[in-house]
């Protein structure tokens, strides 16, 4: 039996957010900000349909925002990634099998299911309940057929939230009116070479021969056609894949001139690179540590460096990273420069069972020294900042400008909303 997808894709996730403990903006217009309120990064349907652009700066867009009282949120990444996991652990009740895409979509194996339309309100119904999220559901028998599918639900409001597009005929009408560059993995130059060609449609996409698009373009559009004619050939990935390398990095709410202060920031990235290091159940051989000013800074000059280094054994000890992190901040400092951002990168992972340990090394520190850190992870797992290293600020998000930020409502007890 072939598979069939479901593609579950939240509607407006942050905005969706935002508004769990504010039922008093259901209606109202509203957007998520990026890092340090730049630019915004989420819309409300609302924004959506008055024509504010994804990415326009936050200064371009002051002057609707005050015309038309749209509320602005500041990015709150821990709120949205408690919320996507509550959303994910919903959705594994409809299916054995579930794919985590994104922080807001996941794929599932629906095969067999014989009322997929009804399963698919279900699914909608259950993780509004459940969690307080609106979602909607594209089913077909292909991931790319998927996405299409739920691009159509959101697009169109007759089909309440869900699309099945497993009939043959209801998958060509789709893709004659679906522009070629919302087909999924077709970005905006593939979209430029396929119009010049006269593929300008979903469906001629579909049309064209495999083999020729593989010659002229590539093997991932050859396997696009293919799923846009219901040969699958993405299965499902249930498999978590450890990341290659962790990055912590930040521009600032305000420009660093000072050696102390842009020390604590590294030596905060650092920390938190070994946190994130330690929740994968990895270690890490080599450390990153960059700094520079902003290129469109132009009351000063510019001045950019990264320096590398290697840790004597691969290690997830918060003080060992710490203290190579300090060494090779020491290597790229230079005074009299505004430092606009910094970042500390960890890489050359490999798994704590394949760590040999050396002549001097013992199985007994290296477990005390893993104690320690599970102790600590474990205490400020309960709120960020209970416990931290000497080097870095007890103030958390001191250089982030966060104007505009809501309360962390499900990970901070403090934060908890009151029914009065």
């Amino acid at each position: 039996m072939s598979t069939t997808f479901a593609l579950v894709d939240c509607n407006n996730f942050y905005a969706s957010c935002e508004r769990l403990f504010r039922p008093d903006l259901k209606n109202t217009p509203l957007v998520v900000l990026s890092n340090n309120d730049g630019c915004i990064v989420a819309r409300s349907q609302e924004v959506k349909d008055l024509g504010i652009k994804m990415g326009t700066p936050l200064f371009k867009a002051r002057e609707e925002i005050d015309r038309h009282g749209i509320q602005v949120f500041s990015s709150n990444y821990t709120l949205y990634g408690d919320i996507s996991a509550r959303v994910m652990q919903t959705l594994e009740q409809f299916s054995p099998n579930v794919e985590v895409y994104s922080i807001d979509e996941a794929f599932l194996d629906v095969t067999g299911i014989r009322a997929l339309s009804d399963h698919g309100q279900l699914i909608r119904s259950t993780v509004m309940q459940h969690v307080g999220v609106p979602v909607c559901v594209g089913i077909a028998p292909t991931k790319t057929l998927s996405k299409l599918a739920n691009n159509a639900a959101k697009k169109f409001k007759a089909t309440q939230g869900v699309v099945d597009l497993t009939d043959p005929e209801r998958q060509k009408r789709l893709m004659q009116i679906t522009p070629v560059s919302d087909v999924w993995g077709v970005g905006r130059k593939l979209t430029e070479s396929l119009q010049k060609i006269g593929v300008d449609t979903a469906l001629r996409l579909a049309q064209m021969e495999p083999s020729r698009a593989r010659q002229r373009f590539s093997v991932v559009l050859e396997r696009t056609i293919c799923e846009l004619n219901g040969e699958s050939c993405l299965e499902l990935d249930e498999t978590w894949q450890p990341r290659q390398q962790i990055m912590c990095s930040r521009s600032f709410g305000e420009k660093l001139t000072q050696y102390s202060d842009l020390k604590e920031t590294v030596c905060e990235f650092a920390a938190r690179a070994a946190e994130k290091l330690r929740r994968d159940k990895q270690l890490a051989l080599m450390v990153n540590v960059f700094i520079r000013t902003s290129p469109f800074d132009k009351t000063g000059p510019g001045y950019s460096n990264t320096a590398t280094g290697t840790l004597t054994q691969p290690s997830s000890d918060t003080r060992k990273i710490l203290d190579l992190a300090i060494r090779l901040f020491d290597m790229v400092w230079r005074d009299g420069y505004r430092y606009a951002k910094a970042g500390v990168m960890l890489g050359d992972f490999c798994s704590p069972n394949d760590v040999q340990l050396s002549l001097f090394d013992s199985q007994k520190g290296r477990s005390e020294n893993e104690a320690l850190m599970k102790v600590i992870d474990t205490i400020n797992r309960g709120g960020q900042g209970n416990i931290w290293f000497g080097g870095q600020r007890p103030q958390k998000d001191w250089f982030m400008r966060q104007d505009n930020v809501s309360p962390a409502y499900t990970t901070r007890w403090s934060s908890i909303p009151e029914v009065k």
